[in-house]
This record gives structure tokens, C-alpha cells and sequence, in this order.
């Protein structure tokens, strides 16, 4: 009985394997996990074969950041020890200020708050729309305050809406006289970079 003999491979057979092998997992390196997994397209194929589809944007990474508290009735507003001002009950003027349009930005520095105010005059009205760069979830307090002619150093102010949020828009009517807009807390470790768009009967502060 004799033995048969089995195939060997020899030392330029096993490079010449290593290397078919090395190229094939470039190729489907390039072609296809570059684009489905980090969507990066160096050649075109992720596009061409429908592979770049498959990239799903990963999650905020300072999502994670947030100190996020519940939001209530008890927290709006001036403390129930600061009276309203007789002034919030002026009736409205005749006219109110002209129409305009602005766009604003503003930067919250990282673990601090700031505000942005415009002024109005009693029922003037205002479109708003505001978004964070790269959708950074803020605290914010969108409240105004009375005009006064001696305001004390805890003056009034009356809260419209508490939240977090990366964006809102809305339609505001100012229920007196007075600054109106926006206090920004950033809890991320970065700055945070706002656009704010107005549109309506207001004025700014530096106008």
C-alpha cells in the first residue's frame, strides 16, 4: 500500500496567498466598510454601490454631559416675595415699533450661563427662532422684564417657557413693556455657539 503524496505549499505559494488575501480585504476595506461604517468615500464606490446608505450618524458624545433637573411650575418666574410692577399694567401704545429682521449669534461659554434680550413695547409681536451648533442641548429660561422707571436690584421678571433644548421657534406677544429673551445655561465642556433669528416689532439693545 503506498502513501499518497499530499500537496505542499511552498514559501512563494504562502506569500503570494498572503498577499491575494491582504488585497482583497483592502478592497472591500475601501469599497465598502470605510463608507458604510465611518462614511468616508475615498474612491466613490460607497456612493456608486450604495453603501455610504448604510452610515448612521453616531450619538452626541456630550449628551452625556447634561445635568438635566425636572422642570416645574415652582421654578417660573420671580420669587412669590418680588411683587409685579404697577408699570406691567400701562396700556399698549398706539404704535409700535417698526418691523425688522436679525439674525444674532451668540457663544455660552462651557459649564456657565448668559442671556440675550431684545426690547418691546406692550403687545408687540415677534417671531423667534433659535438653534445650537451641532444640536448641544442648553437649559434655557425665556422670560422678560418690566420696564420701570426706578427698577430695585431683585427686579420682577415672569418666566414663558422653561426647557431643554437644541432649537425652538415661536410666535411671542409681549404682555408689557419691557426687555424679553432668552437666559443660556450650558452644562457641556465646551462653548456652545447659538443662532438666534428675529422677526418683528422689537429693537435691540445695541440699535
Amino acid at each position: 500500500m503506498t502513501k499518497m503524496n499530499q500537496p505542499t505549499m511552498n514559501k512563494t505559494q504562502l506569500i503570494k496567498s498572503v498577499f491575494i488575501a491582504l488585497l482583497i480585504g483592502g478592497i472591500v476595506l475601501v469599497t465598502a466598510v470605510l463608507p458604510a461604517e465611518y462614511n468616508l468615500d475615498p474612491i466613490g464606490t460607497g456612493k456608486l454601490f450604495g453603501f455610504s446608505k448604510l452610515y448612521v450618524e453616531p450619538a452626541s458624545k456630550t449628551s452625556t454631559d447634561l445635568k438635566i433637573q425636572k422642570l416645574t411650575i415652582q421654578k417660573l418666574g420671580s420669587s412669590v416675595d418680588i411683587i409685579k410692577p404697577i408699570e406691567a399694567n400701562n396700556p399698549a401704545p398706539i404704535e409700535q415699533y417698526s418691523m425688522r429682521n436679525d439674525i444674532i449669534t451668540i457663544i455660552v461659554p462651557a459649564g456657565k450661563g448668559i442671556e440675550y434680550k431684545f426690547k418691546t413695547l406692550k403687545y408687540g409681536s415677534v417671531k423667534y427662532e433659535w438653534a445650537s451648533e451641532n444640536d448641544q442641548v442648553v437649559f434655557l429660561d425665556f422670560h422678560g422684564e418690566v420696564k420701570e422707571a426706578n427698577p430695585p436690584k431683585d427686579v420682577f421678571y415672569e418666566s414663558y417657557t422653561l426647557a431643554y433644548s437644541n432649537n425652538m421657534a415661536g410666535t411671542f406677544t409681549a404682555p408689557f413693556e419691557g426687555k424679553h429673551g432668552w437666559y443660556f445655561k450650558n452644562n457641556h465642556k465646551e462653548d456652545v455657539l447659538i443662532t438666534i433669528k428675529l422677526n418683528g416689532e422689537y429693537k435691540l439693545f445695541d440699535s
